[in-house]
């Protein structure tokens, strides 16, 4: 006898599989015709589906009612997608692209990131009670990296085809694929001062020399030097082996289109299982495996790897909506909404544009003033933040005092996890309807005064009809070509305006 079989899975796969076949069914109206992005697009319809809501979409059950393993989940699903996208990031950069533009980079991922670290520092400090500064430094350190999925919806597409330079738009690949993976060193230095600086009679001692030093030894020459070399390593390797085996005619095409996507989780899980940078390793390894342009170019028109990018995307994003904590916003003991909706608003204002105002110059891609504002003001905060998040909350766990979790990183915890959810809600949204709203505010007075003025403009219009001489007077008629001169500013806005 036939019978229902309502679990988790069928419900995962029937409201995933419909969701992306719907959206896919006005996709293109979505996106480029409204400019909406699908990063909202998937987080509303995550929200939908949540326990707060329909209660379709049940993290806790999956984790087998662990909040913990909630959080590992989200880890290692923010890494998969962090992994991928980092990696076709550094494969859809043109030949030599880091070398050939190494000082712009060095620009926005040195001083760039570490005044995006500061201000974001700042701000949050003053706007949350009771938060010491050393603590506003480890939550800034979580949103400095820019997204680079979310980065996605600003250079691909109409508009960015039709507004933003080439070479911007490959700068803002660049920038947010590299500094993904550079997000280790900020958050560390202020966790490992948290750590060694800390409360008396801690598990962890030696002060600030302590906390350099393992900062210099653990973070830059294990995770940034270690992820680099292995990313060149593996990226030189296997391109070179993919040369010899497409020379030899022994790999296929499906395989071939596929290796960038094998390769990146092979990247990905390697260096998960040495414990370096793997989101450093990946954008690197796809930068050196196109440093001819050849993979690049004999992919450029296949659409394998956007459609599993989309695919990578809708999911985390309905995740996200699913896992968020929204009644943490409200109930918390860290900093009121009121404060947080602040915050939110002056972290997207402050955090990144007075260094990319203060920098504009001296990167030859942002030519005009409206750039560096543009540039400035999009930069997004998203999958990486959660990505930090995941890595602080467990360092902070770390932290303890005769088996417990030292009062100040319990603190922290909760911080943490409340102002960089509200951030990436807050990005996720203002972002993703700036440039709809944004061509909305430019089209809409426009609209209202050519409709308002559509009468007048009309009757105006028929004046040059009535001074055509149909009497039978003796007097010279005027001609077609002199009625067109004397009126020639109302038949062109005439026309503009039924244009």
């Amino acid at each position: 006898m036939p019978t229902l079989s309502v679990v988790n899975f069928n419900i995962v796969c029937a409201l995933l599989g419909g969701f992306i076949s719907l959206f896919g069914l006005v996709s293109f109206l979505c996106k480029e015709k409204f400019y909406l992005s699908e990063a909202l697009i998937s987080l509303l319809t995550g929200v939908v589906f949540s326990p707060d809501a329909a209660n379709l979409i049940r993290p806790s059950e999956y984790a087998l009612g662990s909040n913990q393993n909630v959080e590992v989940i989200t880890l290692y699903f923010t890494r998969l997608v962090l992994g991928i996208q980092l990696f076709l990031a550094g494969v859809q950069l043109p030949k030599r692209y880091l070398q050939v533009e190494w000082k712009s980079l060095a620009l926005l991922l040195g001083p760039g990131m570490a005044a995006m670290w500061i201000c974001s520092s700042l701000v949050i400090w003053a706007m949350t009670p009771g938060l010491q500064y050393l603590h506003a430094l480890v939550v800034a350190a979580c949103i400095t990296p820019t997204d680079p999925v979310l980065s996605n919806s600003i250079v691909k597409g109409k508009f960015a085809d039709r507004y933003v330079p080439r070479s911007l738009q490959r700068m803002i690949v660049a920038e947010s694929g590299a500094n993904d993976g550079l997000g280790y060193p900020f958050l560390f230095l202020s966790l490992y001062l948290m750590k060694y600086t800390g409360m008396e009679g801690s598990d962890a001692s030696g002060g600030a020399a302590k906390a350099i030093g393992m900062w210099f030894y653990e973070i830059w020459c294990y995770d940034i030097i270690l992820s680099i070399f292995y990313g060149v390593v593996v990226g030189w390797l296997s391109r070179t082996l993919l040369h010899w085996a497409e020379e030899n005619r022994y790999v296929d095409r499906e395989s071939f289109l596929v290796f960038a996507i094998s390769l990146a989780l092979f990247t990905l899980g390697t260096c998960g299982l040495i414990g370096t940078d793997d989101l450093l390793a990946c954008f690197v390894a796809g930068n050196v495996f196109t440093q001819d342009d050849w993979f690049r170019l004999e992919t450029m028109d296949d659409s394998l790897q956007p459609t599993i990018d989309m695919l990578l995307n809708l999911s985390i994003f309905m995740w996200f909506g699913a896992v968020c904590p929204w009644s943490s916003f409200v109930n918390n003991s860290v900093i009121p909404l009121y404060r947080l909706v602040f915050l939110g608003i002056l972290i997207l204002l402050l955090r990144r544009m007075p260094a990319i105002l203060a920098m504009h110059r001296a990167i030859h891609q942002i030519e005009k003033l409206t750039q560096a504002a543009f540039v400035g003001f999009f930069g997004p905060i998203g999958v990486g933040a959660i990505f930090y998040l995941s890595v602080c909350r467990e360092a902070l766990r770390n932290m303890t005092v005769d088996g417990e979790v030292r009062a100040d990183s319990q603190h922290l915890l909760e911080a943490v996890e409340v102002i960089v959810w509200f951030l990436v809600i807050c990005s996720i949204i203002v972002h993703g309807l700036s440039i709809p709203l944004g061509k909305a505010g430019y089209h809409l007075p426009r609209t209202i005064s050519n409709a308002l003025g559509n009468s007048s403009v009309q009757e105006q219009a028929a004046i040059p009809v009535d001074l055509l001489q149909q009497s039978h007077s003796t007097a010279t008629p005027v001609s077609n070509l002199e009625t067109f001169q004397r009126h020639r500013p109302v038949y062109e806005d005439t026309i503009a305006t039924r244009e």
